[in-house]
């Protein structure tokens, strides 16, 4: 993959990660106070998803991606970024392993899994929205 594309999925992954901010931020002062833990969780998961399909629809143009193999590997580029991201992020909040691991079950309305697989198919999925597969 050329650098130049490789330099753009990190900046959208960036775009991306503060979408996830401002969604976490939105969950908490509203999502859940309004319609409960498990509710406000799987809106919140939805909307994440659709977020980062939205993303990565509106940037793939400017991404300049070739192949399918390039949008798969930007897909899982992002995937691994953001499981970089929330592991070092968490441990550095005092978070056990325990803790964080937690977060990759369905429970109470958790569908962070599903958020990720969304994540690593993103760049796949925009590309058949258009119409490039």
């Amino acid at each position: 993959m050329p650098i130049e594309v490789a330099i753009k999925a990190l900046a959208v992954w960036v775009a991306i990660l503060l979408l996830a901010v401002v969604n976490g931020a939105l969950r908490e002062a509203i999502l859940v106070p309004r319609l409960g833990p498990a509710p406000g969780l799987v809106l919140s998961g939805v909307l994440l998803s659709c977020l980062i399909l939205i993303a990565a629809y509106l940037f793939l143009p400017w991404l300049g991606t070739r192949s399918t193999s390039q949008r798969v590997l930007i897909g899982l580029g992002w995937l691994f970024l953001t499981l970089a991201f929330e592991f070092s992020f968490g441990l550095l909040r005092g978070k056990t392993m325990a803790e964080l691991f937690s977060a990759y079950a369905f429970k109470d309305g958790n569908i962070w899994p599903l958020v990720l697989a969304v994540t690593a198919m993103a760049p796949w999925l925009a590309a058949k929205l258009r119409g490039w597969l």
